[in-house]
């Protein structure tokens, strides 16, 4: 008799010892969530990120001591009509004289009309470090809102760096509590449907919920090393509650199925963990390995993603395969009650041969061929709009303008329009040769004053260290920083000026920061790491599905039919929010692109959660095979079996999926609706109908395996050859 694998022998000793399993689990999560508490996650800020140009330029400022102050603005406007000038220079000294009396100003400026006279601002810099300006704002929004309690005929409102960036960490704040509460009723409900029993419905979202507490907790203490982005604490709840709830869903399901054979539910449990269980840790390697793919794009925000994401998947395997066997085996036929009556007659009846799944299949099985090729081609047509993909890098244009500080934001913009954007240029002098590098400066400025695309009336300005070797150097263009024309004036810059110049002095170090630089590098990083990253998830995902399958048209066929699901995901992403006709429906202003980072988090997402139920559906195909079953038979078999839980898993994705298409950033609303669409088709086209069909074209050669991969005892046992090598536990 063969040793039960490591899954079964893990079930067998939480079956044995549940109080133990169960105790254990609460402690490992109160402890991960305690300390993470009081650790505290420790937040990214742009020095972290900076990479090439940006990276360098912030280096120069940071050595040669530049401290610019963070600054804040007050803009004066009136709610109706024009505005008095005369009462907004009263209001405007009373906001000079609050703000000067705070020790967290340094300096106030003298009121500013606008040019049209439709507004006056004034603007105020923060005294200190400005890394640590955040901890400082409050007094001043505080003085700003007793000014406009004094005067509500008019607006007085606060727009700068560090309130914009309060006010929308308030607001993900706040997408991430009503992601959260909407979440769990959603998932609660679609387990009822799915088990018809509270117990056996709220075992999946306990186990989903204890892993989000969990890997959030770990994530702070990982924090200290590798700093999160805003982003961390949603990739968490996102991947979490979907993998949790499906590693039990899978693991429970299997576990009733045995029972309702006659099984006792011990020995349910440890065929549950031979199958299920081993299906479970296989998804879980493969939706790490995808994860960790963002590792390659070396910048934080996909880095602390993939850290959430890595951290919240293992956490749900260990739970699945330690504390999920304790409390079945704890529970036993309690894990059905109470139940709920229509609902638990329907899931009962649905433990039969589904005649729905058997009738979709059956022109998959019949017509083989002509399936494929039909649906084949639907999905790739409904992927051609990914071609015509714009990437924008995020920026204030993708916030949401309902967020009251973004109209501010809208109207200070609206009175003082800006007159273009700026050109950061940081330049290095070596020691011996600051005389030749400040002469080379002064030919750059030259040249930048006799080029067409930068703005005459508004000279260059050049401001110099105390020690002399270090110049920045800022070159006003007259055009939005988005602009194709502030992309062209930025080549010039890098490619012939600079090189032209202080290229010419040996040792000298010149970079190029600021915003136009910074969306083109960021976009450059994402479009030149998607092809590496793609390219090695493939090929692990490829390794991983041969070992576990010992059938390398099997790994083949897994990585043609998630490719088909991302493209046809993409396609829609394109279809929707690259134009107009969505922006009632979702809530949202088109920008005309797709935000930069998430084609490349969307695939290695799609890609592991993708798995979840391949690996599943393929186990239960293999299993019916082994059974004796020939190909096609295999493959009706195993889908119908499984037809159930993978509707169901699908649908908690997609409802998970979709609540982050109503959050309020154009971000979060793409990957929402990119994750959703990609599931949705996932479960549907391919698998009811993509999946059997090319399995059955293939027949015998799905299951074919190279002589080096022949062994025996690597193959999941079915649940008739455990009942043989199972020793009872009870």
């Amino acid at each position: 008799m063969s040793r039960p694998m490591v899954t079964v022998r893990v079930a067998r000793w939480s079956a044995e010892h549940p109080w133990r399993a169960i105790g254990a689990w609460i402690v490992f999560v109160a402890l991960c969530i305690g300390i993470g508490g009081a650790v505290g996650t420790k937040s990214a800020d742009f020095d972290d990120d900076a990479k090439g140009e940006m990276a360098v330029y912030q280096k120069m400022v940071d050595d040669a001591g530049f401290k610019r102050p963070a600054t804040e603005n007050v803009l004066i406007t009136a709610r109706a009509g024009a505005l008095d000038q005369g009462v907004a220079a009263t209001v405007a000294g009373e906001v000079r004289q609050r703000m000067s009396g705070l020790k967290e100003v340094g300096e106030v400026s003298a009121p500013m009309p606008s040019p049209k006279g439709t507004a006056t601002l004034v603007s105020v810099d923060m005294a200190g470090d400005p890394e640590t300006a955040d901890e400082r704002l409050q007094p001043l929004l505080d003085a700003t809102a007793a000014v406009q309690a004094a005067h509500p005929d008019l607006r007085v409102e606060q727009v700068g760096g560090e309130s914009l960036s309060k006010a929308l960490s308030a607001t993900l704040g706040d997408d991430f509590s009503k992601a959260e509460l909407i979440s769990l009723p959603v998932t609660l409900i679609i387990m009822l449907v799915a088990f018809g029993a509270v117990i056996a419905a709220g075992i999946p979202v306990l186990l989903a919920l204890s892993a989000v507490g969990s890997a959030i907790g770990l994530s702070s203490l990982v924090s200290q090393l590798l700093p999160a982005s805003d982003n961390t604490s949603s990739m968490i709840l996102l991947i979490g509650m979907a993998v949790g709830v499906d590693y039990s869903l899978f693991y429970v399901r299997r576990e009733r199925e045995e029972r309702a054979k006659g099984r006792t539910h011990l020995d349910a449990v440890e065929i549950a963990a031979a199958t299920s269980g081993h299906a479970i840790v296989v998804s879980g390697i493969a939706v790490v390995v995808a994860m960790a793919g963002m590792f390659i794009a070396d910048n934080l925000i996909f880095s602390s993603m993939a850290v959430g994401a890595i951290l919240v998947v293992l956490v749900a395997v260990i739970g699945s395969i330690t504390v999920l066997p304790a409390m079945l085996a704890k529970l036993g036929r309690w894990v059905d009650k109470p139940r709920v009556p229509l609902v638990w007659r329907l899931t009962a009846r649905s433990q039969g041969e589904p005649r729905v799944w058997k009738a979709v299949l059956r022109p998959s099985l019949r017509r083989p061929g002509a399936t494929l090729l039909v649906s084949g081609l639907a999905l790739i047509a409904l992927a051609i709009p990914a071609f015509s993909m714009n990437l924008n890098s995020p920026g204030t244009a993708d916030l949401p303008r309902s967020i009251p500080i973004m109209q501010s934001y809208d109207r200070m913009t609206e009175a003082f329009p800006s007159t273009g954007a700026v050109h950061a240029i940081g330049v290095r002098a070596p020691a011996d040769k600051v005389t030749q590098t400040e002469a080379a400066v002064a030919a750059l400025e030259d040249r930048i004053k006799a080029d067409p695309a930068f703005a005459h009336e508004r000279q260059p300005e050049v401001n110099r260290s105390p020690d002399g070797r270090v110049f920045l150097i800022g070159a006003p263009i007259p055009v939005p920083a988005t602009s194709p024309e502030a992309d062209a004036s930025l080549t010039w810059l890098r490619t012939v000026a600079l090189p032209q110049t202080i290229g010419t002095v040996a040792g000298a170090e010149f970079a190029v920061s600021g915003q136009t630089a910074g969306e083109n590098d960021f976009i450059d990083q994402m479009t030149t790491s998607l092809p590496w990253v793609i390219t090695i998830v493939l090929v692990l995902t490829f390794l991983i599905m041969t070992w576990t399958f010992r059938a390398p048209i099997i790994a083949l066929s897994s990585i043609a039919l998630n490719m088909l699901s991302a493209g046809a995901a993409y396609g829609v992403l394109v279809l929707v929010f690259q134009n107009h006709w969505a922006e009632g429906l979702l809530g949202f202003t088109s920008t005309g692109g797709i935000v930069a980072w998430l084609p490349l988090m969307l695939f290695v997402v799609l890609f592991g959660l993708s798995m979840d139920y391949h690996v599943f559906v393929v186990s239960r195909i293999r299993e019916a095979r082994q059974g004796g079953l020939d190909n096609r038979a295999a493959v009706a078999r195993g889908i119908t079996s499984s037809a159930g839980v993978v509707t169901s898993a699908a649908i908690v994705m997609v409802g998970v999926f979709s609540i982050f298409g109503t959050l309020s950033t154009i971000d979060m609303k793409q990957m929402g609706v990119g994750l959703a669409t990609a599931i949705l088709l996932d479960a549907t086209i391919i698998r009811a109908v993509v999946l059997p069909s090319l399995m059955a074209v293939l027949g015998e050669r799905n299951w074919w395996t190279p002589r080096f991969l022949r062994r025996r005892d690597e193959d999941v046992p079915s649940a008739a050859e455990e009942t043989r090598v199972l020793e009872p536990i009870h």
